[in-house]
């Protein structure tokens, strides 16, 4: 009977003992409940838009242990379908595919699996599991037009463009908004943004081209980009460097100063973490589910914190070049007050860097390159129209590759 109730009582401690360890277990070891998956355009190494989405997903990754993620790189988006396909098969359950061109295959796929989570970036199509998310840098792109129209000696700039699509043609027209401002401010009759498009994302050898061909052809001394490496900032140090000749350049996406430490104005940069942890953080409290995707349209600028003017983190203007922008004096459209570019510049960040912005580049009256007068005075161009821009603003020249201007 005693030998009984000891196998009896050993028999309680040791359920309590499991049990104990599996209360300690799952309510202290974290758990994986989310594995996000995210396709990539090109090379984590490019240094500019792949760069920047991967350094963003593991920020993200290290501050959650109950997120794991994975990727895939340089996937061409003829195959981004077969992409996602492979990272669903390894048990991911949330997409994230981060090119425009991978848009009608997030959405198929969403399509093909009713009961996982897919966002896509850059994009407009959606569904009930399916969101869009961008951060958007044309507030920043003015900012650098007025940098560059500030301190060109020519009147001139160029910029090379990876593709003519809505979002580089916004961007383009917004650098050449400042620009224009500021070099007509300085008396330049009729300033100029020379554009070459390359056809690719990432081709840093067409990207050093196609600048080359803007300084030595077109005369332009200050080049901005959409081209996912530092080849066009590593030109401009060149220059500089075995001949002297001083081209202002504008970093994309990643800091890029040490790249050009005497050429680099300033530039754009992204926190894609800054979107990616508010979407995890919506799926993981149920906000965000497989159902109520259709309507979710990230377009986060400075007000939120997803973008930072600058060629580094925290130097919004290389020191090189401050006291010559304190030295041009500009007049402020707004206020009428004159001035200096330096003290224009930050004015218009304080304005903008609100989530009301206090101003904004695309404010009326624009003209389109062919003198069509596009937005009326004090009339302000809204998300649909920024998003699906196909127009050119005053000053811009689209160059084809064969040499002719086209308009």
């Amino acid at each position: 009977m005693e030998r009984k109730m000891t196998i009896a009582i050993a028999a309680v401690i040791l359920v309590v003992l499991v049990i104990g360890s599996y209360v300690v277990y799952y309510t202290t070891v974290p758990r994986v409940t989310i594995y996000a998956g995210f396709v990539y355009v090109g090379p984590i190494g490019d240094y500019g838009w792949t760069h920047a989405h991967d350094l963003a997903r593991q920020i993200v990754d290290e501050k959650y242990d109950w997120l794991k993620t994975t990727y895939l790189e340089s996937v061409p988006e003829a195959e981004a379908g077969t992409a996602i396909e492979t990272l669903i098969s390894q048990g991911c359950n949330v997409i994230f595919a981060t090119s425009f061109g991978f848009m009608d295959a997030t959405y198929d796929a969403a399509q093909r699996h009713p009961d996982l989570i897919f966002f896509h970036c850059s994009g407009y199509k959606r569904y009930k599991n399916m969101g869009t998310y961008f951060a958007e840098f044309y507030q920043l792109y003015y900012l650098n037009g007025l940098l560059a129209g500030s301190l060109t000696k020519t009147g001139k700039a160029g910029y090379v463009a990876a593709f003519l699509i809505p979002e580089v043609v916004r961007h383009i027209n917004a650098f050449a908004l400042g620009f224009r401002e500021a070099a007509l401010e300085r008396g330049f009759e009729d300033p100029k943004v020379y554009v070459l498009q390359i056809g690719a994302w990432y081709d840093p050898d067409t990207a050093r081209q196609l600048a080359r061909v803007l300084v030595e052809t077109y005369g332009c001394d200050a080049l901005a980009f959409t081209e996912d490496s530092p080849a066009v900032i590593q030109y401009c140090q060149e220059l500089y460097e075995t001949k002297g000749q001083l081209v202002y350049a504008f970093a994309h996406y990643s800091p890029m100063l040490e790249y050009g430490p005497n050429v680099t104005v300033s530039g754009q940069l992204v926190h894609w973490e800054v979107i990616y942890e508010d979407i995890l953080l919506k799926i993981r409290d149920g906000t965000y589910t497989n159902e109520t995707l259709e309507d979710v349209d990230y377009w986060w600028m400075l007000g939120e914190n997803a973008v930072e003017l600058g060629c580094d983190f925290g130097v919004p203007i290389n020191p090189v070049f401050i006291d010559d922008l304190k030295d041009v004096t500009l007049k402020d459209k707004v206020t009428g007050d004159t001035v200096s570019a330096y003290d224009l510049v930050m004015r218009r960040l304080g304005a903008m860097n609100k989530t009301a912005p206090e101003f904004d580049p695309f404010t009326g009256p624009i003209y389109a390159n062919n003198g069509t007068l596009m937005v009326q005075e004090g009339e302000k161009l809204g998300h649909d129209e920024l998003w699906t821009m196909q127009w050119f603003v005053q000053g811009v020249e689209v160059i084809e590759q064969q040499g002719k201007i086209k308009t």
